[in-house]
Formats: C-alpha cells, sequence, structure tokens
C-alpha cells in the first residue's frame, strides 16, 4: 500500500472508531433512560403489590390495624420518623399510597404525608454537618439545610389544625381525584397503565393463593416495599447520572433570578431527579460557600417539596383496589405542599419566618456544634418520640 492509500485507510479507520465511540456514547444514555422506565414500571407494579397485599391481609379490617395512629399526631410522628430513618418521602409516600389503596382510610394517611415531609429534610441536614470545621461556612450551610425544616414544621402548624377542624385537603385531595376517577362507567378500560401492570400484580396475588389471606397478603406487601426500596433507590441514581449536571445548571441560572424563576426551577429539577432531599442538598455547598445568600436558594427549596409529589401521583395511576382513594391522597399530597408555598410564602408576615429562624439556628450552631446533633436527634426522632407517648397516653 502506498502511502496515500495508508492516509486515506488510516483516515476512514479514525472516522469509523469515532463514529463508533460516538455511537456507544450515545447509546449509553439511551439504555440509561431504558433502565429508568422498566424501574418505574416495576415501581408502580410494587406499589400494586402492596394495596393488593394490605386488602387480602386485612379484608374489611384495615381501620381497627391503623387504629394506632386514628390519632392525628400518632399519624405525623409514624410519616417523620420512617421518612427520616429510610430518608426518602419519595419511598414513603409510595407505600402510603399502597396501603390507602388497600384500605388504609384517607384521614388517617393525612398526617402520615406531613410527617414525610418533615422526615425528608434530614438528609440535606446531614449533608451540611460536612462544613463544620469552618464557623461561617458551617452556619450559612446548616441555615441553608434547616430552613427546609422550619418551612415544613410551620406548614404543619398551619394545616394540621385546619384539617383536623374542617378536613380541607381531604376535600380537595377528592375533588381533584373525582376529575380522573369515574365511578359505574367504563374508564378501567381506558386505563393503559393499569392494564400494562395487571399481568405482574395478578400473577403474584395468583402465586400466594394457596397460602393463608394473612400470610399470602404479608408476603405481597414486603415483597412491594422490597421493589419500592430497590426502584427508587436506582431510579434515583440513574437520574442523578444523567441529570444532576442539568439541574445544577438550572439552578445555577434560576437562584438570584425572583421567587417564581426560584419555585419553578425547584419545582422542575425535583422532578428530573425524583428527590426533593437530591435538589436541597444540591443547594447547602452553594450556601456554605457564600454563593447565593439564604433568601436567594430559599424559594427554590419550596419549588423541591412540589416537585417530590410526583412520584406518589405516578404511583397512584396504577393501583391494584380502591384507585380513587390512593388518586386522593397523592392529591393531597399535592395540595397541601402547594398550599404551603402559597399561605407561607404568600404572606408577607410569614415569608422570611422560616429564614430567619434559619439563620438564628446556624448562628448558634457555629459557636457550640452540639447544638446542631440535639436539634437532628430532637427534632427528627426525640420530640416525635415523646409526641407519640403521650397522644397514646391521651
Amino acid at each position: 500500500m502506498n502511502p496515500a492509500s495508508e492516509s486515506v485507510a488510516d483516515a476512514v479507520l479514525e472516522e469509523a472508531v469515532s463514529e463508533e465511540m460516538a455511537s456507544a456514547s450515545s447509546r449509553k444514555p439511551v439504555l440509561q433512560w431504558i433502565a429508568v422506565a422498566v424501574l418505574v414500571y416495576f415501581l408502580i407494579c410494587a406499589v400494586g403489590l402492596i394495596g393488593s397485599g394490605f386488602k387480602t391481609a386485612t379484608g374489611d379490617e384495615a381501620k381497627e390495624m391503623f387504629s394506632f395512629a386514628t390519632n392525628p399526631f400518632a399519624g405525623l410522628v409514624v410519616g417523620t420518623v420512617a421518612t427520616a430513618l429510610i430518608q426518602s418521602s419519595s419511598t414513603v409516600t409510595s407505600i402510603i399510597v399502597g396501603l390507602v389503596a388497600g384500605g388504609l382510610p384517607v384521614s388517617v394517611a393525612v398526617p402520615m404525608v406531613m410527617g414525610a415531609n418533615i422526615g425528608t429534610s434530614i438528609t440535606n441536614t446531614i449533608v451540611s454537618l460536612g462544613h463544620v470545621r469552618e464557623k461561617k461556612e458551617f452556619a450559612r450551610a446548616f441555615a441553608a439545610a434547616t430552613v427546609h425544616d422550619f418551612f415544613n414544621l410551620l406548614s404543619v402548624v398551619i394545616f394540621l389544625p385546619l384539617e383536623m377542624m374542617f378536613g380541607i385537603l381531604e376535600r380537595m385531595g377528592s375533588a381533584l381525584a373525582s376529575l380522573f376517577v369515574v365511578e359505574n362507567a367504563s374508564m378501567k378500560g381506558l386505563n393503559f397503565v393499569k392494564a400494562s401492570t395487571a399481568p405482574i400484580v395478578d400473577g403474584a396475588k395468583h402465586s400466594v393463593e394457596s397460602l393463608s389471606a394473612g400470610l399470602g397478603g404479608l408476603i405481597l406487601i414486603v415483597v412491594g416495599i422490597v421493589i419500592i426500596f430497590f426502584t427508587i433507590h436506582y431510579v434515583g441514581k440513574l437520574l442523578k447520572h444523567l441529570m444532576v449536571g442539568r439541574a445544577k445548571d438550572i439552578m445555577h441560572a434560576a437562584i438570584g433570578k425572583g421567587p417564581l424563576s426560584g419555585i419553578a426551577s425547584g419545582t422542575f429539577v425535583t422532578i428530573l431527579v425524583q428527590s426533593s432531599s437530591t435538589t436541597t442538598s444540591l443547594m447547602v455547598p452553594l450556601a456554605g460557600s457564600g454563593a447565593f445568600g439564604l433568601k436567594q436558594i430559599y424559594p427554590f427549596t419550596l419549588g423541591a417539596n412540589i416537585g417530590t409529589c410526583i412520584t406518589a401521583l405516578l404511583a397512584a395511576t396504577a393501583v391494584d383496589g380502591n384507585q380513587a382513594a390512593a388518586l386522593q391522597i397523592a392529591f393531597i399530597h399535592l395540595t397541601y405542599n402547594v398550599l404551603g408555598v402559597l399561605v407561607i410564602y404568600g404572606i408577607p408576615f410569614l415569608r422570611y419566618t422560616p429564614v430567619r429562624a434559619a439563620e438564628w439556628l446556624g448562628a448558634t450552631a457555629s459557636e457550640n456544634k452540639l447544638i446542631a446533633l440535639a436539634y437532628i436527634v430532637g427534632v427528627f426522632f426525640l420530640i416525635p418520640g415523646l409526641c407519640l407517648g403521650i397522644s397514646s397516653i391521651l
């Protein structure tokens, strides 16, 4: 082969290799997105399994089984501690949707959903401890993490009494769910998501038919919870890998551009990464370094509360059992978080109460690090435990 031919051959070879590398590179995200779709499919199947299992195990006695949680404070504590322990409100709310579909009364589940909002903010609070060596940096980071806590606590203080007195969230959730579920009509045939998950859910139910109702139902619940843990964990990992870089770009572009931009971007980024903990944790290092002030990142945090509702809504689309109730609790979750933003951020007196509280706590904790530890243990475990004990006595 002459030099000219070799040169042409090398060029062709390099072009072929680069095309192959580009093709492989482009295929990898495609495969990852396919994996995300498959995992979401199994997430929906898992919620259906929990609903079926709970219905099978309890028959018509679901309300009696959760009689300990009919006290709203007990439900609030259950939601808070469960989410703080597994650090995922998406997992807890998906399980709650499954339980409601299986017969858990919606009124019992509402405080649990509120508690899940409080429990999820422990993740970014723990992340902020990474800045503990630098006093000023830690004060800013801890304040950025706890502003989410104070907002969610204030939201519970406002809406839990209103819910107990008037049931406003239940009414609004029921009205929204009724738009998507038509009783005594042939809408079931149009639910393609439910139809697509039916083979797995029905197959699992058939496989435990030879067992007693209690044991069979319990097996379905446990399998469903394990699958939810697995799917949300790996969906989160895949989406973080695929989207966090873009999420950071969106966050950088939105922060400091006004409250509406911040809230909308926080919502959008959380939908992309399917985790409010990830969204709010992204802000902690930025606040700790002083790149952004607490008031600048605050609206972004509020948007994270709204964006995280997408998982429960998705889970409620294909449950086996009482789909109207499952959609109702999913819409209650969304309504509660949207109203929280509208009321707290909309009323000037309340708007910056979480910011002022977080700034004070950040400054105090930077002077005495044990206060930070006492805050985490107290808010997420000790006080909920005491409330649970007191409510069980009353």
